[in-house]
């Protein structure tokens, strides 16, 4: 039984995938929904199930579905590995996945590929379930691989708008910079174990040289930035906020971004073995949980400021994950599944209310039209803003805690400060789309309404977790949630064993000072002095215009590989056409210098030489091309003659005598 609710979680989504894809066609919109989101709540029963057995026995277990590849010494299964991690990333991706899909029934409604979006949706949750559940690299990589394809077609998905073609290949470049890193981790790790699977590389990894687990762990590391969009590859994450929102929510939010995080976790014993890595994976995410705070201070894009919000965050979770802290970086995962799932959907309430506008500076004096999204959308702020007792609070304050306690006092300081400039973004965009006057365009707000329930039922259900989920790890080191964990992200060295009880009610009172001054800051500047704001950006144009445009990294890749990459491929074009294609005229056309259209370069390059191979080339084709006559009797008595002489050598050679 339990093995078959395993192998029923990813295959009931790829059924939805078949019958949407095939037969979606035949049928209205309706239905494609109601299947797409019965195949992931399906799947999300399936997994509760599965976490029902793994909770009092959380050993790890190994369900092989069939043998893939077998060939000399690779042995590959497919197969499914579940232990208490995989069991809380199922909850994650089936459980936030199943919402997100319900409230695509109304936010998509009306779009002409409805039918091709859920199928999207769905293929999503079929390779972010194998990436996950996957018992050896390889099937991690096809379910890594397949998130990535999903997330391209996801993006792009109205294909016919330039910036979201252009956003769906910046992605897809971007991540195959990561893929990369990624597999020559896979190839270090079968030349030095002869096998992909996970049990035994993790029980065989003590052997390896400290030199060879770095390689191993950077290469990793190389794979995860590119995916959970960390510095320096995290610049495809906002331009796909081109796609739907309920994509943003899905994949850019709570599930794929994720993955780097939960594939440093899995791996960790290779990072254990090598202080470089857990250092470099520590700066990382400090380093990118600052930088993308920043940004996100000017932005006017709704969901672009949730884009780099998202960067950020991400940002702190590699920060625990390089200072030893696994745990608290799983925990961060969840509880950010909750809350940034919520603000992606309630500002896609908030743009669907509103027609499609993104521009906080044409909002404002929502709250009071659109009651609900403003609730829910202000939970998830006060939790994202690391404010009790709310789920972010918890997680957040971990991580800085730990950061603190193992000395890394840097790493401390970057958390600090973007935990401060969190705040203030996130109550600035809260004050400038909910509150104040509004700068709505009149026929717009005439229109301006609540979402219908399938779209504001989940935005309750998000925000109850995001109000409750904390408590999940608390208390801190010994919540349940750390004790389930506690077989597959041990840390290295526990906050609660290694300071005092004031020592960390101090880390607690400075994280929640941090949390409600950034608060205090934005209700200042935009609602009690809301032209301060305007004053600062003008008295400080050159800083505020280059946080504005993003500290022109874009600019700097397009100058610095792109283009050159561009100017490089014209080069290899030319001598294609002009060099390549010319030889091949040459031959072809043979002696024929007189025939149309022959340039005077492919006359010279005749008389040069090619003339004499041109001129052979040119008689054998006369005199081939007479044998496709395309008469049936032609090639009937051509097959009879071919048999009689392949029978007629085949006698010869095995009897040395002719017929």
């Amino acid at each position: 039984m339990f093995d078959w609710l395993v192998i029923l979680i990813p295959v009931l989504p790829l059924l939805a995938v078949l019958v949407n894809g095939l037969l979606g066609h035949r049928y209205a919109h309706g239905p494609a929904g109601r299947i797409a989101c019965g195949s992931v709540g399906l799947s999300f029963l399936c997994a509760l199930g599965v976490v029902a057995h793994v909770l009092p026995d959380p050993a790890p277990r190994e369900v092989v579905a069939y043998s893939w590849i077998f060939g000399g010494d690779l042995h590959v299964n497919f197969g499914f590995l579940i232990d208490p991690l995989t069991a809380v990333m199922l909850m994650v991706v089936t459980g936030v996945g199943f919402l997100i899909h319900v409230y695509s029934i109304g936010y998509m409604h009306g779009e002409d590929g409805f039918t091709r979006f859920f199928v999207y949706m769905n293929l999503f949750m079929v390779s972010m379930l194998l990436l996950v559940m996957g018992n050896n690299f390889l099937v991690l990589f096809i379910g890594w691989e397949g998130v990535g394809l999903c997330s391209y077609l996801l993006i792009g998905y109205y294909f016919n708008k330039v910036s979201a073609a252009k956003a769906a290949t910046k992605a897809f470049v971007v991540n195959r910079i990561g893929d990369a890193g990624f597999l020559l981790a896979m190839f270090l790790v079968f030349i030095n174990f002869r096998t992909l699977d996970y049990l035994t590389v993790f029980e065989q990894a003590s052997r390896l040289s400290t030199e060879t687990a770095t390689a191993i762990a950077l290469c990793l590391l190389v794979g995860a930035v590119g995916k959970s969009a960390q510095i320096p590859l995290y610049t495809w994450l906002p331009d796909a906020m081109e796609g739907p929102t309920p994509v943003s929510a899905l994949i850019h939010a709570a599930t794929m971004v994720t993955a780097g995080v939960y594939m440093v976790v899995r791996t960790h014993v290779f990072y254990d073995m090598s202080p470089v890595a857990l250092t470099t994976v520590g700066l990382v995410g400090g380093t990118t949980a600052l930088f993308a705070a920043t940004i996100g201070l000017v932005q006017n894009d709704i969901k672009r400021v949730l884009a780099y919000s998202t960067v950020s965050q991400l940002g702190y979770m590699f920060l625990a994950c390089g200072v030893g802290a696994y745990s608290a970086a799983v925990f961060h995962l969840v509880t950010h599944a909750f809350f940034k799932a919520l603000l992606f959907l309630s500002a896609g309430a908030v743009i669907h209310s509103l027609e499609g506008e993104q521009d906080v500076r044409k909002m404002g004096g929502l709250a009071r039209k659109i009651p609900i999204t403003h609730a829910v959308f202000l939970i998830g702020t006060v939790a994202i803003a690391g404010i009790p007792p709310l789920a972010g609070f918890w997680s957040k304050d971990e991580i800085m805690a730990h950061a603190f306690v193992h000395h890394h006092y840097v790493l401390y300081g970057f958390a600090a400060v973007g935990a401060l400039l969190t705040s203030f973004y996130m109550f600035r965009l809260t004050y400038l789309t909910f509150y104040g006057r509004s700068r709505v365009d009149p026929d717009v707000e005439r229109h301006v309404h609540e979402s219908p329930p399938v779209m504001t039922v989940p935005l309750m259900i998000l925000a109850g977790l995001s109000i409750f989920g904390g408590l999940l790890g608390v208390p801190p080191e010994h919540g349940w949630f750390h004790g389930f964990l506690e077989s597959v992200a041990t840390p290295v060295g526990a906050v609660a064993h290694e300071v005092s009880g004031s020592t960390l009610m101090t880390l607690m009172t400075v994280a929640v000072g941090l949390a409600l001054s950034g608060w205090v800051a934005a209700h200042y500047l935009y609602s009690v002095k809301p032209k301060t704001a305007d004053d600062w950006s003008q008295r400080y144009a050159g800083a505020y215009r280059t946080i504005l445009n993003k500290y022109y990294v874009d600019e700097l890749y397009d100058s610095i590989f792109v283009e050159p990459c561009k100017r490089l491929g014209r080069l290899w074009d030319w001598i294609d056409h002009q060099v390549i294609d010319l030889v091949v005229r040459g031959i072809g056309r043979g002696a024929d210098v007189s025939a149309e259209g022959v340039t005077w370069a492919e006359k010279h390059v005749i008389y040069g030489g090619i003339n004499v191979i041109g001129y052979a080339n040119h008689l054998a084709a006369r005199s081939w091309r007479k044998l496709q006559t395309g008469l049936v009797n032609h090639y009937a008595a051509v097959i009879v003659i071919g048999l009689f002489l392949l029978v007629h050598v085949l006698l010869v050679w095995l009897t040395g005598t002719s017929v």
